[in-house]
Parts: C-alpha cells; sequence; structure tokens
C-alpha cells in the first residue's frame, strides 16, 4: 500500500501524510540515519532477534545529549524505514526497543508513522489489530502521543481497503475514542470529526463521509475544516457540480471560507483543465479579503502546466514576489512540471539550479518531472545527467522513480545502470520494489549473469520482503537451465522460511 497524498500543489491543512521529521538533519546525522537504517534493514529478522542490535547501536545514541537528538533520530529512522517498505515487524521492534528504554525519543511523529507502517503488514500483523496494540502500548506509557494523526494514520488505510470500509472504519473511530478516553486524552472534537471525514474523502468516498458527518455532528461540532474536507472530497472525486452545489448551500449556512476553501475549489477547476475559471476563483477569493497563498498560486501554476501554458505557469509564479509570498519547493516542482511538460527541459534544468541557489533542495518530485522530460528517444543523455546529480545528491527515490529509471535503463539494454542503482537503495538502507527486482533479474539472467541474478533476489529476500511470483519463476527457470541444484534449494529454503512470516508479498 502507498500513502493516500493528494498534488503536492495542495493545501496542506486539509490532508494528513507522513512527512520527514520537520527539522533537516545535518551531514553528520544522515549519515548515522543512514547506517542506522541499514543496519536494520539488512538485519535478517525474524530469524535472528533484532534487540541485540539495537542495543548495541541504537542505545549509546538515545542519550539526552546526543546529535541528533534522539526524538529526531528515532522518528526518522522510522520513516525511512517506512519510505524502504521494510518488513513492518522491524519498525514495531524498533517503536517497543524505545518505548522500553527511552521513552522520550519517541516524537508525536512517531506513532502515526508506525500505524501507517503497520497498515501495509501482510496477515501475521493483522491490521487493525496491530495498531490497537500499538496505540494501547501508548495509552500506557506515553498518553500525549495519541494525537489526530495517529487517528487520520488509523482511518485511512481501513476507509481504503477494508472488506466493509463505512462500518469498520466507523467502528474503529469509536474504540479509538473510547481508548482516547482511558488515556485521560481531551474529548473528541471537531479535529477529530476531520480526520474521519478526511479518511472516507481521500479515498473519494463521499457519501459515506457525508453519512459519517450526518451520524456524529450533533454530538461532534464540526468547523472550517470539517466542511473543507467534505468540499475535498467533492473535488478528489472529480464532482465539481456537485462541489459547487454544496459549497453554495454552505455559504446559506453561514459557512465562512477560508483560503483553504478557495484552494480546494481552484484546484477542482484546474482538473477539469478550466483555468481560466480557477482564475476567476482567485479574483473572487481576494474580493472576499481573502488574500491568496502560496499554495494558492502553486495549484494555478499546477494548473497552467496541465493547460499546456508555461507562459501563464511563469507569470503567476513571478506575482509570488509581488504579492510578498516566497515561493517554496511545491511551486517549484509546479513549474518545472509545467515547462518540462511544454518541451522545455532546459528551463527545467534552470529552475532546479535556481531553487538550489535559493536554499530549498529538490526532491524526488523534482528528479521525477525533470527524469519524465528527458525519457525522449533523443534524450537519453540528459537523462542519465539528471540520474547522476540525483544520486550525487544522496537522494532517495521513491518507488515510481526507481520504477522510471530501471524501465529506461531496461530498455535502452543499460542493465548494469540498473544494477548499480539496485546497490545505491541497499546502501541507503532502502528495499526497492519487487517488480524492480523483476526487471533485473530477468536482465541479469539473459545477459548470462545468473549469479548476480541470485545475489540481488536473495537480497531481497534476506531484508525480509519476498519476490514477486514471476520473478522467481524465472530466476529459477535460469537456475534449473544452469543446472545449479545448490542455489535452488537455497531459494526454496529460503522462501520458506520467510512464508512463514511473510505469507503474501508486502
Amino acid at each position: 500500500m502507498t500513502i493516500q497524498r493528494l498534488p503536492l500543489h495542495m493545501e496542506s491543512k486539509t490532508t494528513t501524510t507522513i512527512s520527514p521529521p520537520p527539522r533537516p538533519l545535518s551531514p553528520s546525522a544522515a549519515a548515522t540515519v543512514d547506517r542506522l537504517t541499514k543496519l536494520i534493514n539488512d538485519h535478517p529478522f525474524p530469524v535472528l532477534p533484532l534487540r541485540p542490535l539495537l542495543l548495541e547501536h541504537l542505545l549509546p545514541l538515545l542519550q539526552p545529549s546526543s546529535s541528533p537528538p534522539p526524538h529526531l533520530l528515532v522518528s526518522s529512522i522510522l520513516f525511512r524505514l517506512f519510505s524502504a517498505h521494510a518488513l513492518p515487524h522491524k519498525s514495531l521492534e524498533l517503536f517497543r526497543f524505545s518505548l522500553l528504554h527511552s521513552p522520550s525519543s519517541l516524537s508525536p511523529s512517531s506513532l502515526p508513522i508506525l500505524v501507517q507502517t503497520l497498515s501495509r503488514s501482510p496477515r501475521r500483523l493483522m491490521f487493525p489489530s496491530s495498531a490497537f496494540f500499538v496505540l494501547d502500548l501508548a495509552r500506557r506509557a506515553i498518553p500525549s502521543l495519541l494525537s489526530p494523526p495517529s487517528l487520520s494514520a488509523l482511518l485511512s488505510p481501513l476507509a481504503r481497503r477494508s472488506p466493509n470500509p463505512f462500518e469498520d472504519t466507523i467502528r474503529a473511530f469509536h474504540r479509538a475514542e473510547s481508548l482516547w478516553a482511558a488515556a485521560g486524552r481531551p474529548p473528541f472534537s471537531a479535529v477529530e470529526l476531520t480526520a474521519l471525514l478526511r479518511a472516507f474523502c481521500a479515498c473519494r468516498r463521499v457519501a459515506d463521509a457525508r453519512a459519517a458527518f450526518r451520524l456524529l455532528h450533533s454530538r461532534i461540532a464540526p468547523d472550517t475544516r470539517a466542511f473543507n474536507t467534505l468540499l475535498l472530497g467533492f473535488s478528489a472525486a472529480g464532482h465539481l457540480p456537485s462541489l459547487n452545489i454544496f459549497f453554495h448551500e454552505l455559504l446559506l449556512r453561514g459557512f465562512q471560507p477560508d483560503a483553504v476553501t478557495y484552494n480546494i475549489r481552484i484546484d477542482a477547476y484546474c482538473k477539469q483543465n478550466s483555468l481560466s475559471d480557477a482564475l476567476q476563483l482567485l479574483v473572487e477569493m481576494e474580493s472576499r479579503n481573502i488574500p491568496p497563498t502560496v499554495r494558492t498560486l502553486t495549484t494555478l501554476i499546477f494548473g497552467a502546466g496541465l493547460a499546456g501554458d508555461p507562459s501563464r505557469a511563469r507569470k503567476l509564479f513571478d506575482e509570488m514576489s509581488q504579492r510578498g509570498i516566497s515561493p517554496d519547493r511545491a511551486a517549484y516542482n509546479a513549474l518545472i512540471g509545467a515547462v518540462v511538460k511544454s518541451g522545455n527541459t532546459k528551463a527545467g534544468l534552470e529552475l532546479l539550479d535556481e531553487m538550489e541557489s535559493n536554499g530549498i533542495e529538490a526532491d524526488d518530485v523534482s528528479y521525477y518531472t525533470m527524469l519524465c522530460g528527458f525519457r525522449r528517444p533523443r534524450e537519453s543523455i540528459g537523462f542519465l545527467q539528471v540520474y547522476r546529480r540525483m544520486i550525487e545528491k544522496g537522494l532517495v527515490p521513491g518507488t515510481r522513480t526507481v520504477m522510471l529509471l530501471m524501465k529506461f535503463f531496461h530498455a535502452k539494454g543499460k542493465v548494469d545502470f540498473e544494477l548499480e542503482l539496485w546497490d545505491y537503495m541497499l546502501g541507503k538502507g532502502c528495499c526497492p520494489h519487487c517488480h524492480a527486482l523483476d526487471i533485473l533479474v530477468k536482465d541479469l539472467c539473459l545477459g548470462g549473469r545468473v549469479a548476480e541474478a541470485y545475489e540481488c533476489f536473495k537480497q531481497m529476500v534476506e531484508r525480509g520482503r519476498l519476490p514477486s511470483t514471476r520473478g522467481t519463476q524465472l530466476l529459477e527457470e535460469f537456475l534449473v537451465k544452469a543446472q545449479d541444484g545448490n542455489k535452488l534449494e537455497e531459494i526454496t529454503e529460503m522462501m520458506s522460511r520467510l512464508k512463514t512470516v511473510v505469507p503474501t508479498a508486502s
């Protein structure tokens, strides 16, 4: 399962995402996180217990005077394990170890990350039972960890994947409400109601969101964020007429829209390729004395990109400084997307340089956008230059970027680049997606490098990840041709042992 995200140009007040720790890490701290994440991800847990490794390498760093601070260190490792698709059991062990040996090392962001990680769990770590287990641990030890983000992390996967989404999510909401009360936390209010509505709206279950609202609004008074979340649901579902009807119904009931409200409406029009209507909403917004935010203009830049109008996107970007607004990473990414989509990769690279010269580090979205622009047949050199730049910066690419790179290298017959990327990801403590392994194993085997393919396959299994059936069968076929019975037996043994803990690919 992937984290449910709205586009990066959207206003963050109405979305709950698992984000990296807010404070940027120094190079030495980042190196520490890399080292510990790699040790944990490479460890053959549950074949061998994880506790001795944590005692030796983590515990000495959980002192109040340590650098980075323990709370930043643990949350950073949990986030990296999440983004690396590590075996969820390892994150649970890390959390329990920290809770036992250094409760102060657990920051408010650590519990939502863990709950979100557990939502990916295979059957032997049942969700939501595993989530309620850690929530109850927090209730007993550190009640302050029970927060709206933790509730959102619990509810969102249920609304998205449960066999009975409405009933299961409402039941979990009530159970969490009782657990929060037992911990002495304040009674559920509009913030928690918004988390429930967001869980449904993020997966386009607008009818369920409205049903939940009708069920609870008399007991839990909604606020502006709750209404904005319902509007966001209509936007995510692409129901523009319904969104407008609901918005005007709210106005008749005395609802006072804010900047987030207009950002949602503007985004809905942009996604319908109605940039002129979105710009008209900007005028309406200002007529209500609601100043546009960086997210407002970023959304319009994104819309201009969708409309194929990079000059308008650039003009909107330049308007930010005129309005006293400082562009952020999302604004740059939206503009890079607009110019690259028009085929101007040179301007995209210049913007990448500009944002970094302004102290804004490019992220996975920045590089993915640039790589997409250079994917054209005659742009191979530029594609490889962007790839090298990303690696030199030490960026850990997301799953879609890894797959884009692997597919490009496969199409160009560059199996050594595939292997290099694989080793780089493992060196960063990440285990790439099983589909990336499928591409790598196939190309290595077809090139007569069956032993190397076997080692990559083994590396994934040792990290607690099940390769795909297709990849496993392909490797076994080549091992049979090579008459390597020993490796065939090792594969069978490794897979059998892993399936006792991970019965399905996670």
